[in-house]
């Protein structure tokens, strides 16, 4: 009797948790509106650049949920003075960014994109990666914290302001 007391004790305490953490969930505003990141820019480094940091400008559209849970990164184009920016194919889109409600500074949030490929000539990953990214509150941009590798290749940087702006809610 005394161990079915404690499993339920247990059960219970793991449903509160659980309810805890979603309700504090980050979420991301507004709702359910479109967006694009026009003026963006994006720094991959890959084997058909030698390894060295190409820049090149780079317009996401995308929408976000309607309960503000993520957004949904649905299309990309890239382009740019140096031809390999003529060469990026995204991957397995639509790709996911997920807010959190981890501050890393004065209205500045810690999220992920999950499902992340794309090829320059060749693919770089076998498989979709996860990368942190950055949302800033005050800039309304995205960028990312380092390098984030994907596979062969690595974002060694992006800032991206959604228009219209969005606001992560912690």
């Amino acid at each position: 009797m005394k161990s079915l007391k404690t499993l339920v004790s247990l059960t219970a305490l793991t449903v509160c948790m659980g309810a805890a953490s979603m309700a504090t969930a980050a979420t991301i505003s507004p709702a359910g509106t479109g967006f694009t990141t026009p003026g963006g820019t994006i720094a991959v480094s890959s084997p058909a650049s030698f390894g060295a940091a190409v820049s090149c400008s780079i317009v996401f559209t995308g929408s976000v949920a309607g309960d503000g849970s993520s957004a949904s990164i649905t299309g990309a184009s890239v382009s740019g003075s140096n031809p390999l920016c003529g060469v990026p194919v995204l991957l397995g889109l639509p790709w996911t960014l997920t807010p959190t409600s981890t501050s890393t500074g004065a209205g500045v949030y810690a999220g992920t994109v999950s499902g992340v490929n794309f090829k320059i000539v060749s693919n770089c990953s076998s498989s979709p990666t996860t990368i942190n990214v950055l949302y800033n509150n005050n800039t309304h941009a995205i960028t990312v914290p380092s390098a984030q590798t994907v596979g062969s290749c690595k974002i060694t940087a992006l800032n991206a302001a959604p228009s219209p702006s969005l606001t992560v809610n912690p």
